[in-house]
């Protein structure tokens, strides 16, 4: 399903029942995707209905749909507890609460106070196009198995880029439905949000990736973004060495005190728009938050109210 912006699309799955499909990630919500949801129903479904939705987490482009394809097909939505809670939370009105915390975010960051508003109103204001949700879920968590048709699929719970992330494991098909949690080539964003500040999701990302080596080493993955690859195993490992390496660099650049703004450049080299920059600041804080909870970075406060990072030495 279509996407703007480099990734360009984003991979959905059907799994097929004796009576019927699962649809595994929805899409974003435009009319765009919910005109290829059509042409998908017109012609892939051998005339069996959808029997359900699974969402892998809350973001836009796996919830997006969610909302219109259970009232299309009067199905129940599945996703785990701490996902909906967030989804729930993530795609109401900003509050006046919300301003305040972002500005206090971005300024504590080291931006200069016309740079921490704008990035501020970046944040309060970037709306990503999304059905409303239903009311009513099934809450699905770590551990439980679903049987479909003739195969069963054993939910494994991830966390960092999202609360409580969903993939699917079958074991008979030696086959793993990702969603965001191991990706082929780019690594997801797992960032620090206005609200939560002083949370720790790298740590959570880190533990989250170790689990995957309990799966068969050549199981074939089927990612929410690029293609399909067998080496779940070395995927993981190699996400976990760009994250600690980041981590490396992070440490190494405060031999004297630094800024969250001054570190940026440590962790992205390209040139970054306006929501990239957002993305960036998000995923950097949270590189930076790992260090601090690990006693290898220390944190305080200047004069004009940024954090200062140093070597903990």
């Amino acid at each position: 399903m279509p996407l703007p912006g480099s990734l360009d699309h984003i991979n959905l799955y059907l799994i097929e029942d004796s009576d019927g499909w699962f649809i595994v990630d929805t899409g974003l919500g435009t009319s765009e995707t919910q005109q290829a949801w059509q042409q998908v129903f017109q012609g892939e479904l051998n005339n069996k209905p959808i029997k359900g939705i699974i969402v892998t987490h809350m973001h836009p482009d796996h919830i997006g749909q969610a909302g219109w394809l259970t009232e299309y097909w009067q199905v129940p939505l599945y996703m785990s507890t701490g996902e909906y809670q967030q989804a729930s939370k993530a795609y109401q009105p900003y509050t006046k609460t919300a301003a305040k915390e972002a500005l206090l975010f971005y300024s504590r960051f080291g931006l200069e106070p016309s740079t921490a508003n704008a990035r501020s109103e970046s944040w309060l204001n970037f709306s990503w196009p999304i059905a409303p949700l239903p009311s009513e879920y099934i809450a699905i968590k770590d551990g439980d198995e679903l049987a479909i048709g003739q195969y069963h699929w054993q939910v494994v719970v991830g966390s960092g880029h999202s609360p409580e992330h969903i993939c699917l494991f079958c074991e008979e098909l030696n086959l793993l439905i990702s969603g965001d949690q191991v990706l082929p080539k780019i690594t997801s964003n797992v960032s620090i949000y206005p609200s939560d500040p002083e949370a720790n999701p790298l740590a959570n990302w880190l533990d989250s990736l170790q689990r995957f080596y309990q799966l068969p080493k050549e199981t074939l993955v089927l990612p929410a973004h690029n293609l399909p690859f067998l080496g779940l195993h070395f995927r993981a490992r190699t996400i976990i060495k760009h994250h600690e390496e980041n981590c490396f660099f992070l440490e190494r650049a405060c031999h004297k005190p630094k800024t969250g703004h001054d570190l940026i450049p440590v962790m992205f080299k390209q040139q970054l728009n306006t929501f990239e920059w957002v993305l960036a600041i998000g995923e950097c804080s949270a590189h930076l938050n790992y260090l601090i909870y690990n006693q290898r970075l220390e944190r305080s406060i200047s004069d004009q109210g940024f954090y200062l990072y140093d070597r903990a030495d």
